[in-house]
């Protein structure tokens, strides 16, 4: 299988890909594709996340697997964060995407309404609550 290469082999500027070919049906397919962020990682930070994620993380078991130190490998791994871009964000998570589903506006209204009738809002608190659905 044919490595596709992040860089140029004369000058090291980011290469483009722009054609594809397909062993099995001989499709060709041509355009401007982008590469994705770990193509920009070395061959040596290439091989070196790939043991970090088969050791689960695990410094104890890198050193042992790659036979370097400590101070190595967390060095490593900053390199490999800088070749990434991440290298400023170390403890910020992803994003989480907000998987609630709004509640059902005739079923708010619904309890707004019990609630002013039995007292627990006034209902200038309820007309509140009510004119915030719309």
């Amino acid at each position: 299988m044919p490595v596709s290469l992040p860089r140029c082999p004369v000058c090291s500027d980011p290469l483009e890909i722009t054609e594809g070919t397909c062993r099995a049906c001989d499709v060709q397919v041509r355009g401007h594709f982008g590469s994705g962020r770990y193509d920009s990682l070395s061959s040596d930070q290439a091989a070196f996340l790939e043991a970090f994620l088969r050791c689960r993380g695990v410094i104890r078991d890198i050193e042992a697997v790659l036979g370097i130190s400590y101070p190595t490998v967390k060095s490593r791994l900053e390199s490999m964060l800088t070749a990434l871009g991440l290298q400023d964000h170390p403890l910020e998570a992803p994003a989480a995407r907000d998987t609630t589903t709004p509640p059902d506006p005739a079923t708010v209204r619904r309890t707004v309404l019990e609630a002013v009738k039995r007292g627990e809002l006034t209902s200038e608190e309820g007309m509140r609550k009510l004119q915030g659905l719309s």
